[in-house]
């Protein structure tokens, strides 16, 4: 009996380290694992963006932007008919995005190019773009057991601000102002009034968006998304923040998720969005 508590104490040590051992341990990741599915609508008003997805292979395109990112199991990008419900997910090693999310975003977008140099095409790219990476990055966050400290729905929003940023410094900024000229769309006037279900829901209000993710741009470059400053479409109060929440979102990002990432595919980001992109383009610019 006088050995017990050493005894104890050892199977305990023991049984500690091996739960933590396999709370963090993370299935050996493989490249090519993702896929894509185009599942046919079930609305026939959703079959031109059907069509244009496919003829325009975006999904294709995705897989080969998500290339260099090392999974334990395959992920599936798909998109198919959500019964009316403009959404997208993550569920089961799938990323869900529903063709009346989509339309949405198309009834959305300005008939004309925007003051300022952001065209209509890119305040659909934007916002599009930005769905399927903020689901992948629900997906990253799941199957390599990524820790998330606050929200995920918010560090959801940073993944996918993030991985933007890599695409080249023009596309960056084409596509951080057009999606945050999606999320504004729905910002309140200057005198707030909101119902509490929008306050309660786990993603951040459209307002709180799009300055989160014009502050992740900015604090990335404050040169490049100077002008955003200048015309108070991001308050200086939030930008003189701005670089230390990038920087936190840098370390997060290098720390966290850089050790599953081929860095020699990974230089090739801009280069596969710049191959593509000018056709995706023009082709939203005749619709």
């Amino acid at each position: 009996m006088r050995h017990q508590p050493a005894v104890t104490a050892t199977v305990l040590t023991t049984i500690i380290f091996w739960t933590i051992g396999h709370a963090n341990a993370v299935p050996r990741s493989k490249p090519n694992q993702i896929q894509y599915e185009y599942v046919a609508p079930k609305n026939p008003a959703h079959q031109p963006i059907h069509d244009q997805m496919k003829q325009g292979r975006a999904l294709e395109h995705l897989q080969e932007l998500l290339g260099p990112l090392r999974l334990p199991y395959p992920l599936t990008i798909k998109v198919t008919g959500c019964d009316g419900a403009p959404n997208a997910f993550y569920n089961d090693e799938v990323v869900t995005v529903c063709y009346e999310m989509l339309a949405d975003i198309l009834k959305s977008a300005p008939a004309h190019d925007l003051p300022g140099g952001l065209s209509r095409a890119d305040t659909i790219l934007g916002p599009v773009l930005a769905i399927f990476l903020h689901e992948t990055g629900h997906a990253v966050f799941n199957m390599l057991q990524i820790p998330v400290l606050g929200r995920e729905e918010d560090a959801a929003d940073q993944f996918a601000a993030y991985v933007m940023l890599k695409l080249g410094k023009d596309e960056a900024r084409r596509l951080i102002l057009g999606t945050a000229y999606h999320h504004s769309l729905q910002m309140p006037g200057q005198q707030v009034t909101l119902p509490i279900q929008l306050l309660s829901n786990e993603h951040s209000t459209p307002a709180q968006r799009a300055f989160n993710i014009l502050c992740i741009g900015y604090g990335a470059d404050e040169k490049l998304f100077a002008d955003v400053v200048e015309k108070n479409y991001l308050p200086k109060g939030r930008a003189e923040v701005c670089a230390g929440e990038y920087d936190d979102l840098n370390f997060a990002m290098t720390k966290l998720i850089g050790p599953h990432i081929d860095k020699r595919l990974a230089r090739k980001f801009h280069e596969v969005w710049a191959r593509t992109v000018s056709a995706r383009r023009a082709n939203l610019a005749r619709q």
